[in-house]
């Protein structure tokens, strides 16, 4: 059973009769979801996922003190701890997970500060720059499973949809990283006769070309564990999955050392095909670089596109 199952589960059988008979008064108020940080929250998590940090639990988001006060949060988060430490074979963890509680009871406000800082509708275009992918996509992954309000589906909505400036931004900065360390430093380092180097250049151009393909496709990149299975889920994913894996699996000797620069020069240009696309670029070549500043060119707002075209990275 996957993880968001057991929690679906684990909410319908345990945490909807508790809100019912306990706090009836905010049945209609309490939102529940599984969402945040955990493989579980992604579904990518598997048996082996289970040897840490896999529970039966389930997270409750409140509103505001003037609509839920603290005494009640205070019950709430009791009694949701007195719920069944048992469930379907799968037992509730007695200790919080490393980097503190996964499920349980949390303000929407309280958890939007601690995953970017601040609260969706505050954030600016300086504060979307800086915000890592993995943060926003713990943020808006999982599976909401009531909102009757929806204070919590609305502050999702909210960061699902990156600006397009920002998007442009983000992505003109990790082509530019993709043209430098692939096209321009892995065969530089190889003729300096220095494989290490020259790996950890296809490795940067394999980061930067992840976080460039999930801008494209305006899905959020995962923490780094997880970005190779996420990129399974998306348009050519998995056959990507396989180049970039290859790059960084592989040595650099000899024909191989020119199989790779061949390869690298293939994904650019997918990724070039991509953008002219969605019309983010003028350029007409296969120079990445080229491409980043003509897709930072398209920036509408002044500001931003006058930021150094690495102010995202």
């Amino acid at each position: 059973m996957k993880g968001i199952e057991l929690s679906r589960a684990y909410y319908e059988a345990c945490g909807i009769p508790m809100i019912h008979e306990q706090f009836p008064e905010y049945e209609e108020i309490i939102a529940a979801a599984l969402t945040g940080s955990g493989s579980e929250c992604y579904g990518f998590d598997d048996e082996i996922s289970r040897d840490h940090d896999f529970e039966p639990g389930f997270c409750l988001f409140l509103p505001g003190e003037d609509i839920v006060d603290r005494r009640t949060a205070f019950q709430l988060e009791r009694a949701y701890a007195k719920l069944p430490a048992e469930f379907q074979g799968f037992t509730r963890q007695k200790i919080n997970p490393v980097g503190g509680a996964r499920h349980g009871v949390f303000r929407i406000d309280d958890y939007f500060r601690e995953k970017i800082g601040c609260l969706p509708e505050e954030l600016t275009a300086e504060r979307w720059l800086r915000l890592p992918d993995y943060a926003l996509a713990e943020a808006v992954n999982g599976e909401v499973f009531r909102d009757d309000p929806g204070l919590l589906t609305d502050a999702r909505s909210i960061l699902k949809k990156m600006p397009e400036d920002i998007r442009r931004k983000r992505l003109a900065g990790h082509l530019l990283l993709m043209a430098q360390s692939g096209q321009y430093n892995y065969r530089r380092c190889l003729s300096h006769g220095e494989s290490g180097a020259a790996q950890l250049a296809a490795g940067e151009f394999v980061k930067h070309t992840l976080a460039a393909v999930f801008l494209l496709n305006r899905v959020y990149m995962p923490y780094y564990k997880w970005s190779f299975r996420a990129l399974q889920d998306l348009p050519g994913g998995e056959d990507l999955g396989r180049s970039l894996e290859w790059l960084i699996t592989t040595g650099n000797e000899g024909s191989l050392a020119e199989e790779k620069a061949f390869a690298i020069e293939g994904i650019a240009s997918e990724i070039i095909d991509a953008l002219q696309e969605q019309g983010l670029t003028e350029a007409v070549c296969g120079d990445l670089e080229k491409h980043a500043y003509s897709v930072n060119d398209g920036i509408r707002d002044n500001e931003i596109r006058n930021l150094h075209i690495l102010a995202a990275e």
